[in-house]
């Protein structure tokens, strides 16, 4: 019973402290990401003053590990860039231990 409970205890403090661990590394590269949307943004947008901001982040769901690859665990950001009376919506993905983060996807430019 009391090892049982032991079992218990440190499976339950594993997964807490992955979670964690997680959240640390979507806050560690977050930066990044929004240095990258801003840069486009500001390229698109034609508005060097552009600024950006954090509409959501998550850690993505990466696939099963094999036992010939592991994939890299990826952070994704939501991030609206703003500026010169227009705004774009882009979704950047950022690889832990990569070199840099890609924006992509959702660019929808709007008047403010």
């Amino acid at each position: 019973m009391k090892q049982s409970f032991t079992l218990g205890a440190l499976l339950l403090c594993t997964v807490v402290c992955g979670c964690e661990s997680q959240q640390q590394m979507v806050d560690q590269m977050q930066p990044n990401a929004v240095d990258v949307a801003q840069k486009r943004g500001a390229f698109e947008l034609n508005c060097p003053a552009a600024t950006a901001e954090v509409l959501s982040k998550e850690m993505m769901q990466t696939a099963a590990p094999t036992a010939r690859y592991m994939p890299p665990e990826r952070a994704e950001y939501t991030i609206g860039v703003s500026g010169c009376g227009k705004r774009a919506t882009y979704l950047v993905v950022c690889a832990q231990g990569g070199t840099g983060c890609v924006a992509g996807g959702a660019h929808n430019e709007t008047q403010q």
